[in-house]
């Protein structure tokens, strides 16, 4: 019976070694993920796809917008190339979560409570939030405090959907899982406004024909940034440094005149 002793004795080593490594291979492995993503050659991109002009599919089904630009460009100056996922936004922040991406590009929102979860790089985009309503409705309806008792869209999770609760709860608050399902019923007239970054005004005008405008002034200033998974140093840096390189050399500013006819990145 002693002489099993010390073999024992080694077996318990080896597992206490083995639980050791366990426990720290999810912190190596966050820490290695700008390596995984240089060594893969690919930055696995989240977007919905059906978000104009910052991310959508041509007539020819192809993925276009300031996003696909800034991303293909950003991917560019970490040396690697843009792999785009489109993904509904309600389950965009999962896929993160997952490991099924590396980042988010799509116009997303530094919230306290968003980073609390997620790492943000600085914003490349600063917005408002801004009331769209049916044409004609624009005298009615002229800015956030005519919406209390009225029917209004937003997309499910965003931060047009957290404003409205806090700042307009007697407002009836209709959510959505999409941009364009959410457009269509303002347009028919199944809601009465929705709320939406004021930088996809100009393009929601042209593509419904003129059938909804804005309604007054944006406003709650917002600053959009990359998110990706939280302990991850080496990416983020990265990231920004990215992102300061293309502001340097004015491809930023370039790739926003092209969608904006501005610069909406500062």
């Amino acid at each position: 019976m002693h002489a099993f002793l010390p073999i024992r004795r080694r077996t318990a080593r080896l597992l206490l070694l083995l639980l050791l490594l366990v426990g720290a291979a999810p912190a190596a492995s966050a820490q290695d993920l700008l390596a995984e993503v240089r060594e893969r050659g690919v930055l696995r991109v989240g977007v919905e796809g059906t978000y104009p002009p910052f991310n959508y599919q041509d007539e020819n089904g192809t993925l276009t917008g300031f996003e696909i630009d800034f991303a293909r460009a950003l991917a560019e100056q970490l040396g690697v190339r843009a792999e785009f996922q489109p993904t509904r936004w309600d389950g965009m922040l999962a896929a993160l979560d997952s490991g099924r991406l590396d980042v988010v590009i799509n116009q997303v929102t530094i919230t306290p409570e968003r980073q609390q979860t997620y790492d943000f790089t600085q914003p490349y985009t600063v917005s408002g939030i801004q009331v769209i309503v049916r044409s004609g409705m624009e005298d009615e309806i002229t800015g956030p405090q005519d919406l209390a008792g009225r029917s209004v869209g937003v997309v499910l999770g965003t931060a047009y959907e957290e404003w409205l609760r806090e700042n307009v709860p007697d407002a009836d608050i209709r959510t959505y899982d999409d941009d364009p399902t959410r457009n269509q019923d303002l347009i028919v007239g199944r809601i009465d406004a929705i709320l939406n970054d004021r930088l996809i005004v100009g393009n929601l005008v042209k593509q419904s024909g003129g059938r909804i405008v804005a309604a007054g002034e944006p406003f709650a200033t917002q600053r959009q940034a990359i998110a990706l998974p939280k302990g991850n140093p080496e990416l983020l840096a990265a990231l920004n440094d990215g992102i300061d390189a293309m502001r340097a050399d004015g491809s930023l500013s370039r790739i926003s005149e092209k969608w904006f006819g501005s610069d909406v990145t500062r």
